[in-house]
């Protein structure tokens, strides 16, 4: 079948946006890229038809396919329209995370030298982590943790007078996944503080109507472990490869 891949703007893909979110069911890591700009956007058609949409970053990473949606009566014809996406675009990289099917079987077939980028996790177990000593409250203005690298957050981790911890969750992905991310100051590192600080995280995620996800970088094992230990599971990883060109002259 012969796909046509024609450019649009955000506002042309963003009538399907729900459908290619509720299909993934789950937390779509660059699901906003487009509405905010870093995307290049197509409209996917075929025989006068519409059948889809795709997205190219063209913003903070190399020309690289992250978005591959089609209704349901042409996934079976997902491999033309994935060429025709990649013939129009330019794209020199595909990226797909491997708890979403289709655009994860894309990648598999298009690209070579294909690496994992995240570790991804959705909730799993309900914990009950406690530290008596240990006060998980909204950060002030005046809190600080030393050496932090991942942005101050709105919740803190208070030891012994200490701000041992701090950490939040972004909610800019797809609805409702809220992202938590945290960091424990080094010398307290191994005592437990990092997964008391996650449950109660992603006790104040549903609290705020969201549900939390996490992901972490794949090299990234004492996160992972601290991740794992409040609660989450491991679901996939986004993982990213390059363009294979012979793939792309297989009819």
């Amino acid at each position: 079948m012969k796909f046509i891949a024609s450019t649009t703007d955000a506002a042309g893909v963003r009538p399907f946006k729900d459908l290619y979110r509720q299909q993934a069911n789950c937390q779509v890591i660059h699901f906003t890229s487009i509405d905010r700009g870093f995307t290049q956007p197509y409209l996917l058609e075929t025989g006068g038809r519409l059948a889809g949409y795709g997205a190219m970053f063209t913003k903070h990473y190399d020309p690289r396919v992250m978005e591959f949606y089609l209704f349901p009566e042409f996934e079976s014809f997902a491999s033309d329209a994935f060429r025709a996406l990649l013939e129009t675009s330019g794209a020199v990289e595909i990226e797909a995370q491997t708890n979403m099917p289709l655009a994860n079987r894309m990648l598999e077939e298009f690209s070579v030298e294909i690496q994992e980028e995240a570790r991804l996790f959705a909730v799993g177990q309900t914990t009950s982590i406690e530290i008596p000593e240990a006060i998980f409250r909204k950060r002030k203005p005046e809190d600080r943790l030393e050496n932090h690298g991942e942005p101050e957050g709105d919740w803190v981790l208070e030891w012994d007078g200490r701000v041992v911890a701090n950490g939040g969750f972004l909610t800019h992905y797809n609805p409702p996944y809220g992202d938590i991310y945290m960091e424990t100051a080094e010398p307290y590192r191994g005592r437990g503080f990092g997964k008391y600080l996650v449950q109660e995280l992603k006790r104040v995620c549903y609290e705020a109507g969201k549900l939390p996800a996490a992901r972490c970088n794949p090299d990234n094992e004492a996160s992972r472990r601290t991740i794992l230990s409040a609660g989450f599971q491991e679901v996939g990883f986004l993982r990213c490869g390059k363009v294979n060109p012979k793939a792309l002259n297989v009819r």
